[in-house]
């Protein structure tokens, strides 16, 4: 039986989450510890792959445990640093960066990627972003998709059309914010969009979907190292985004992370908002939101261009390189690859990296599972450059002055915040 919320249970467990190993305990059999931040449908996630993997593995049970994001990623690395390691760490590519980062002591997997077999579901930027400092530190489980959602009856009720453009998503957001969509009534308590802001990785995720949904790659830096801010497509989306901020919003939205953008939806107070994979199986039910939203590309910024669903992530997962059991780990990372494991990836958490297996799915799951729209890859500039993180808090900290304060002028804003991007490159690298 897997774990769940061990923080809070404060069970009889070791430092490292296991219970019983053949290295603590003299016996054959094997308990991997996973970590992960999948919460509920994690766990069962982490059981349903344990039932299949005894099939063929009888010494070897897998156990998990949940913890929020940040506790996932404090306690990763104390845990590595202090050879307590779990067997197993998955989670979104870029926190694992943040592990290796603080650690060093997350295993390269590039010589068990080998042994694998057929892999040619994987593309050479799935591949990609599953290398840092010159080592594989995940095997890639889990694309992460993000569409973006309309709430269905309230398109109805104003009598349009999903959005396939800014000029049409933008008056949306006017009827949305200023008039009486969700039917109660009254005017004004309901907003065009859900969107957040609080921390770097908030906001610029935001422009990054709207920009790779447009068509316009490389938010702040391309993969030759030149900055992008003040190039003509970016300056320009970038100004109207901060206008969906100042106008078709909650005011303290520029406090808003994951937990508090999705009070919004989930309560039924925005008409627009990113969709993930992930969120469907939740969104779908009847005490959420009934699956009244439609799911379509992210608007072009301008009428008749392209526009995209965007990958714009990767789970993996990852092994320690002093976990207590690392070969057998290192075993059961490669059968999270095979076809019936992905089968249960997209069953439990909505997205897999293998489409060949069949499931009944809603239609909002096929939207995902499918490629029902095209698809753009983000760029994943922290695999590239390992001062992203801080060039990103640099412009994070200048966009908040620009949506909390209309007097700002925003050209020369960004002018200088490429100027500090610029500094801060020179003195770091």
């Amino acid at each position: 039986m897997a774990v769940a919320m061990f923080a809070a249970m404060g069970g009889a467990l070791f430092a490292n989450g296991s219970k019983e190993t053949s290295a603590s305990s003299g016996a054959k059999s094997v308990t991997l510890m996973a970590w992960h931040d999948q919460g509920e449908k994690g766990v069962n996630w982490f059981n349903a792959l344990n039932d299949l993997y005894s099939q063929d593995h009888p010494g070897v049970k897998v156990e998990s445990v949940t913890y929020p994001t940040q506790q996932w990623i404090e306690k990763s690395i104390a845990a590595l640093n202090t050879n307590t390691a779990p067997d197993l760490l998955f989670n979104n590519y870029e926190r694992v960066i943040r592990v290796e980062d603080q650690t060093h002591k997350i295993s390269d997997l590039s010589s068990a990627f080998k042994t694998i077999g057929d892999t040619s579901y994987l593309s050479d930027g799935d591949l990609a972003v599953t290398k840092y400092a010159n080592k594989m530190i995940i095997f890639p489980i889990q694309r992460v998709q993000m569409a973006f959602g309309v709430r269905k009856s309230w398109l109805e009720r104003v009598g349009k059309s999903f959005p396939e453009n800014w000029d049409q998503m933008v008056e949306l957001a006017k009827q949305f914010t200023n008039g009486d969509p969700d039917g109660n009534g009254k005017n004004g308590d309901t907003f065009g969009l859900a969107l957040e802001a609080a921390n770097p990785r908030d906001l610029v995720h935001m422009i990054d979907l709207f920009s790779f949904g447009s068509g316009i790659k490389h938010t702040i830096i391309d993969p030759q190292g030149n900055i992008t801010i003040n190039e003509p497509q970016h300056k320009a989306i970038v100004k109207a985004i901060i206008g969906l901020y100042r106008n078709y919003v909650p005011k303290d939205t520029v406090n808003y992370s994951f937990n508090e953008m999705y009070q919004i939806i989930e309560g039924g107070k925005a008409g627009m908002f990113r969709v993930g994979d992930w969120n469907v199986n939740k969104w779908d039910q009847p005490d959420v939101l009934n699956g009244d939203y439609e799911i379509g590309a992210w608007p072009a910024f301008k009428a008749g261009e392209k526009h995209y669903v965007v990958i714009g992530g990767m789970r993996g997962v990852a092994v320690p390189e002093n976990a207590p059991n690392r070969d057998a780990a290192v075993e059961f990372a490669k059968f999270m690859l095979s076809k019936e494991a992905q089968k249960l990836s997209f069953k439990f958490i909505g997205s897999s990296v293998r489409g060949d297996w069949s499931l009944d799915l809603t239609p909002h799951q096929a939207v995902f599972a499918h490629a029902k729209f095209p698809l753009v890859a983000y760029d994943f500039p922290e695999t590239e450059f390992s001062y992203y993180p801080a060039i990103e808090e640099i412009y994070h900290k200048a966009l908040l002055k620009a949506i909390t304060d209309s007097s700002v002028n925003v050209d020369q804003l960004l002018a200088d915040t490429e100027s500090q991007i610029k500094a801060y490159i020179k003195d770091h690298t």
